[in-house]
């Protein structure tokens, strides 16, 4: 069986992209209330001066459980608000995706080529920790602005800030001009180089373990989905400060006190200032804020991710005739 740096190199560039977008929409609109509840817990402040949250009265916090919160969503602004940003983060999961496993695929091939025309390559874990961080940053770069919309819609609560995408883009602009489209992007970037990395090399890692059990190629779907989903979890964990981070500094601007959460402090520094100050008024556990509805969407998108990505290149393979065996 080809390992996973061949699999990939195995599809065209455009094919890459297809597959990519593909499963990131599927992915997308599969934990799409999990999603909201995650950003709605990484938003809401308690501004004490402690590190445990187990005493805090639940009643000065709106969300305090994912079923709870799911409910209350639901309640009071409607079935339909557990997808709120959807449509963002769809057309954010369709660019994201295809520049994920376009990127994803170009890389491996400009090692491969590296290694034939030199003789020199890098270990195959390092490469694939490499190849999975330039995968994250241009991917995360070139869609940024719909993420952050994606956090603001699903923010918003019974009353509405924003309207259509195109028009939410440009009040932003107007209000709080170019930058204001970027606001928390060097977290992003900071987060997504050992999240992306950690994600792909974690999966291709697993995947290799897993083609060398006897039964991996009637499971072969099944590998997929459990290779991603580990990986999903395993990527997410590393990286969810910054998440939070991200989240926080997304929602500053003039409409702060207006989403379901109004309460998110003003944070006038970067990343370090406001993780600091995070730390310094909530606690560390301020950090870990909707890590629960985080883990349990990291696994099933990453696993519905890799899955819809494994079957569609298997149909993109069958288009193009049979692999070249080894």
């Amino acid at each position: 069986m080809n390992r996973p740096e061949e699999r990939a190199v195995a599809l065209t560039g455009w094919q890459s992209a297809v597959c990519g977008s593909g499963a990131g929409v599927v992915s997308r609109f599969v934990v799409a209330p999990l999603d909201v509840v995650k950003i709605r817990f990484q938003l809401q402040s308690t501004r004490r001066h402690t590190v445990s949250l187990q005493h805090e009265p639940k009643s000065t916090i709106k969300y305090h459980g994912v079923l709870q919160s799911l409910r209350t969503i639901a309640r009071e602004e409607g079935f339909y608000a557990l997808w709120k940003g959807n449509l963002a983060a769809e057309y954010l999961y369709l660019a994201y995706g295809a520049l994920q496993f376009f990127a994803h695929r170009e890389g491996h091939r400009f090692f491969q080529e590296l290694r034939t025309q030199t003789g020199w390559g890098m270990p195959q874990g390092v490469q694939s920790f490499t190849v999975g961080a330039f995968t994250g940053v241009v991917a995360t770069v070139g869609t940024y602005p719909l993420d952050l919309l994606r956090t603001r819609y699903a923010s918003q609560g019974v009353h509405r800030i924003y309207g259509s995408i195109l028009s939410t883009l440009r009040e932003i602009v107007a209000t709080e001009g170019v930058r204001g489209l970027y606001r928390g992007l060097v977290p992003s970037i900071v987060q997504i180089v050992p999240y992306m990395g950690l994600m792909f090399g974690s999966y291709e890692s697993l995947r290799r373990v897993w083609s060398q059990l006897d039964f991996s190629r009637r499971l072969d779907s099944l590998g997929d989905a459990l290779c991603g989903g580990t990986a999903g979890i395993i990527s997410k964990t590393g990286v969810f400060p910054l998440d939070v981070v991200r989240k926080r500094l997304q929602i500053q601007g003039p409409s702060r006190r207006k989403y379901a959460v109004s309460d998110v402090p003003r944070y006038t520094g970067r990343l370090i200032a406001t993780t600091r100050q995070m730390v310094r008024h909530e606690g560390v556990a301020s950090l870990y804020r909707g890590y629960v509805p985080g883990m349990l969407k990291a696994a099933p998108a990453a696993a519905v991710t890799f899955f819809v990505y494994g079957r569609l290149r298997e149909w993109m393979l069958h288009l193009n005739g049979p692999e070249p065996s080894d």
